[in-house]
């Protein structure tokens, strides 16, 4: 790892969540030193991250010998193996890693994190089921759906410019960097939207991009 002019963080596991929190990491110009007991998953994000380690953490060595006390912050991303995600978080706050935020998948688990040392506890699955609800219940089912903390999923609305316009004409991804997933219509969503199929002034685009991005083109700033 470098100097101490950027932050350096832990990211213990790799599944979707601890995956995404170590990329959006880098992007953000952190150090990022990621481990996980599959090394082909550590493998898959080597060339992404400062470090990919493969190892057990519920072995203390595994740990002990990376002189984490001086990161600024633990991920504990193993919400599915409850034991190496209690092990994975008490042998953190023992190294004296400052910050600690733990993965769960339910509250129980969740209150036994923090009982071990966990300053923060996330559970993705029942908070991304909350949103989804509160969507639903609203009427709008991708109003905005937060993928990691700089990526969602959002609803924009056809413009009076793209009227008429096709998929391929408006090359929205080209342009904006943006993935257009499906068409919300007056009559349906079109989960396999035609790409030269011209658009509707009602239709509404879902569309997975950068937060900064989006906004401003539901905005209409861009």
């Amino acid at each position: 790892m470098g100097g101490k002019s950027k932050k350096q963080y832990i990211v213990i596991g790799l599944g979707s969540f601890g995956n995404s929190v170590a990329r959006t990491l880098i992007q953000n110009g952190c150090e990022v030193l990621v481990i996980d007991r599959d090394e082909e998953k550590t493998r898959a994000i080597a060339d992404v991250v400062t470090c990919a380690l493969s190892g057990d953490v519920r072995e203390p060595e595994v740990l002990s010998g990376l002189g984490i006390r001086n990161f600024d912050g633990a991920v504990v991303a193993i919400g599915a193996d409850m034991e190496s995600g209690i092990v994975a978080t008490m042998l953190v706050k023992e190294l004296g890693v400052r910050h600690i935020i733990a993965k769960a998948q339910n509250d129980l688990q969740g209150k036994i994190l923090r009982k071990v040392g966990a300053d923060l506890v996330v559970l993705p699955e029942i908070e991304m089921g909350v949103r989804y609800a509160a969507n639903l219940a609203h009427g709008n089912f991708f109003d905005a759906v937060e993928l990691s903390p700089d990526i969602s999923m959002m609803e924009i609305s056809v413009r009076r410019a793209w009227e008429g316009k096709s998929l391929r004409e408006l090359n929205l991804r080209a342009k904006y960097k943006i993935n257009v997933i499906g068409i919300k219509k007056e009559d349906g969503f079109d989960v396999n939207p035609d790409a030269d199929e011209p658009l509707n002034i009602n239709d509404e685009l879902v569309a997975i991009g950068r937060n900064e991005v989006l906004n401003r083109l539901a905005e209409g700033r861009l």
